[in-house]
């Protein structure tokens, strides 16, 4: 499985082309919209999400809700490119038109600069439209097909917010992936800790008033993957670490855990391993699971924890940094564009479905199926054979 997404922040549509689905799985368009609403939300979202109202449509590989086997196709429309037809139109446009909306002045902690440098454009509008977090609703469309093939085979995927701006969320093991799921999206902020709730959203209105932006910290838990998954023969086939780079592609992501993570350099290593133990119903499980469900880049069979630091981020709506014009070299205050004061309730689900494709990946090339119900009975057979190992 792999997919590819284009499309422009203002431009006319995104779209997200999936290839390697298997034949003959259920899939229903409403699964995904309910996903991109998801995305749309959370306290401390910009002005752009009162505009967009994010449905896919789907323009192949599915018919009558089951997949064909051949590429599936998502287009989501973007409603504000009525307003950006001519700065974002493919056609040749007068130069004074061209200049009421060019860029010139990049912001710090944003791809403007670098994108501009490596592409040679003058105007870094051509940089900021594709570098710009609104590819994201791409990305859970096509993370949201992942997921409805995981929970047809059992696997189980849930993202939400452990902290915003320092304010942390308690730790509750106790809670099954069904209470988490329930809770986060009830939450305002996709927090499962109703006690931090409100001073989170304070924190959030606080910064947006000041013009500021937050950033915070995300956790996607997984229940159902089984054992063996991912591999230690080569690098680039251990599972944690492409769930690791695909959380650190979502925009504004520059940090990784799984488990207890860099608590890890604290403690002894009989503090830190998980303990192996048999039981006749469900055979191997760890008697902890400190290390998220991962060791060797496989699964361990125990839920899967992996956390996702998000920078705050870089558009300044009243506070923005000191840049230099590419044009004239002089210096000046930042370019600011339309933005969020916190988006990380919004990334919570963003990771959520980055992490569900690449786990949906795992599975479809360790069982490679060309229709669903033999990869359903592939996977069963391989559960019910790891439990009599």
């Amino acid at each position: 499985m792999r997919y590819l997404t284009s499309g422009e922040s203002h431009g006319k549509q995104l779209t997200a082309i999936i290839e390697g689905l298997p034949a003959q799985m259920p899939l229903l368009k409403e699964d995904i919209n309910e996903s991109l609403l998801r995305r749309q939300g959370g306290h401390g979202r910009g002005k752009r999400m009162q505009i967009e109202k994010d449905l896919v449509e789907v323009t192949s590989g599915i018919r009558h809700g089951y997949t064909l086997g051949s590429p599936v196709s998502l287009v989501i429309h973007n409603d504000d490119f009525k307003h950006w037809t001519d700065i974002m139109g493919e056609d040749p446009i007068e130069e004074d038109t061209k200049l009421r909306r060019v860029v010139t002045k990049p912001r710090p902690g944003h791809a403007d600069l670098n994108g501009a440098l490596k592409y040679g454009h003058r105007d870094m509008r051509n940089v900021l439209e594709r570098s710009s977090a609104r590819e994201t609703a791409a990305r859970v469309a096509a993370g949201a097909v992942a997921k409805t093939l995981l929970k047809q085979l059992g696997i189980e995927v849930c993202g939400y917010v452990k902290e915003i701006a320092g304010i942390r969320a308690e730790e509750n093991d106790s809670l099954t992936i069904e209470e988490r799921i329930k809770i986060s999206q009830e939450s305002p902020v996709m927090v499962l800790d109703k006690n931090v709730e409100q001073e989170m959203m304070d924190k959030i209105d606080k910064t947006k008033k000041e013009g500021d932006s937050i950033g915070g910290v995300c956790e996607v838990y997984v229940e159902g993957m089984p054992a063996g998954i991912g591999s230690y023969v080569h690098y680039d086939r251990k599972l944690d670490s492409r769930i690791a780079g695909s959380v650190m592609s979502i925009n504004a992501f520059k940090g990784v855990e799984f488990g207890i993570g860099f608590k890890a350099a604290e403690l002894f290593g009989s503090e830190v391993h998980d303990e192996i133990a048999w039981d006749q119903d469900k055979g191997y499980y760890r008697t902890s699971n400190r290390l998220g469900g991962f060791e060797g880049g496989m699964t361990t069979g125990m839920p899967i924890v992996v956390k996702g630091v998000m920078k705050p981020i870089p558009t300044l709506m009243k506070r923005p940094l000191q840049s230099v014009d590419i044009e004239t070299k002089e210096p000046f205050k930042a370019t600011v564009e339309r933005s969020d004061a916190c988006a990380v309730p919004a990334a919570s689900v963003v990771m959520e479905h980055v992490v569900a494709f690449e786990l949906a990946k795992a599975i479809t090339e360790q069982f490679p199926s060309d229709e669903f119900s033999r990869l359903k009975k592939a996977i069963d057979d391989y559960r019910e054979e790891i439990r009599c190992f």
